[in-house]
């Protein structure tokens, strides 16, 4: 499943928005036109199960790498992942990869907050032990362990504040960066991944970056742009307005926006969205975070920028395309057959 040297592996995001079997034949559309990686995003209330999904993706497919982006360990027990990421790996030997977050739309719909650090830290020590078949003191004098443990899973924190880009790089495999693919915001976080492989002893390169970024294909970046004002209106609105600003993005969002449901990222109405984003997003400043942060452009323009990506030590990119409750197929196939083909010629 992995990609040649010279350029990054190329992954997609799917929601688990169908039927398993249905959106398994999603994966395996994608595994047919060379990516090298799809991963699935879990929240209880807005997709079907993310561990049914992912049976049903490893079952349909040979080769492509299949991981969580991400899962939780807030509304899942970590002993509760351990088992669920246990069985996954058994289907796919060697093509599973566990990403864990601190919960977003998890937990927010139940009134449950996101885990935090110490907690993260706690989690994926039980998990590594349980996974490795080792008993873990779950307190009150009760220890226990996982019965039939599987090959080892690489398991990948993603992260966008600096503590816990630190965390990533202290104690994970991998880390998924939330930064998007702007120059300097990336820089930043690749720098505070380091920093925490650095402090733990490891090597400034041992953990590898997968960073994820919206994705269009087109001749008409300022057409498409506007249907991600609420991507941007979003990243404004939770904290990541200075990194907007880093690349000339000046908005203001207020903290609460009413009439989306269940949030901005993930509206179930997305026109609508668009139209109250475009209270605080312009066209141009749409076009600016369209062109700076995320994929939009021509298949060669992408092609390029992932290349570039890749010179300055990033692993992976997975690719994401606007809404949650449809499947991924329009960018899979236009990425599939006019990037991959581009992007393999600039590394050949």
């Amino acid at each position: 499943m992995s990609a040649g040297a010279a350029r990054p592996r190329i992954g997609i995001r799917v929601p688990p928005c169908d039927r398993a079997d249905r959106v398994a034949r999603t994966v395996r559309r994608a595994e047919e036109l060379g990516f090298d990686e799809v991963w699935f995003p879990d929240s209880q209330l807005l997709w079907r199960d993310v561990f049914t999904t992912l049976t049903a993706a490893a079952l349909a497919t040979e080769r492509i790498g299949l991981g969580t982006a991400v899962t939780n360990v807030a509304t899942r027990h970590p002993a509760v992942v351990a088992s669920a990421a246990r069985s996954v790996a058994e289907l796919a030997p060697g093509r599973f990869t566990l990403g864990l977050g601190v919960g977003n739309s998890s937990v927010g719909p139940i009134g449950m907050r996101q885990t935090t650090s110490a907690a993260m830290r706690e989690g994926v020590a039980m998990l590594r032990a349980l996974l490795d078949g080792r008993e873990w003191d779950f307190g009150g004098g009760v220890r226990s362990r996982l019965r039939d443990p599987g090959p080892r899973i690489p398991v990948h924190l993603a992260a966008s504040g600096p503590k816990n880009l630190r965390l990533a790089g202290e104690i994970a495999d991998g880390a998924i960066l939330l930064s998007g693919v702007s120059p300097k915001p990336l820089a930043g976080a690749a720098a505070r991944v380091r920093e925490g492989a650095e402090a733990a002893g490891r090597g400034p390169d041992a953990v590898p970056l997968t960073v994820s970024a919206f994705c269009a294909v087109t001749d008409d970046v300022e057409a498409e742009a506007r249907l991600i004002k609420p991507i941007c209106a979003s990243i404004a609105q939770n904290g990541g307005a200075p990194f907007l600003a880093l690349a000339g993005i000046e908005v203001d969002v207020p903290a609460t926006v009413e009439g989306v449901y269940p949030d901005l990222v993930h509206a179930e109405d997305w026109d609508a969205a668009v139209a109250v984003c475009s209270q605080w997003i312009s066209d141009e400043a749409a076009t600016r975070f369209a062109r700076e942060f995320c994929l939009f452009g021509t298949a060669a323009q992408i092609a390029e920028r992932l290349t570039a990506l890749h010179t300055t030590g990033v692993s992976g990119v997975f690719l994401q395309h606007v809404g949650s409750y449809d499947p991924p197929t329009e960018l899979i196939e236009a990425v599939g057959s006019e990037v991959l083909p581009a992007l393999d010629g600039l590394s050949g």
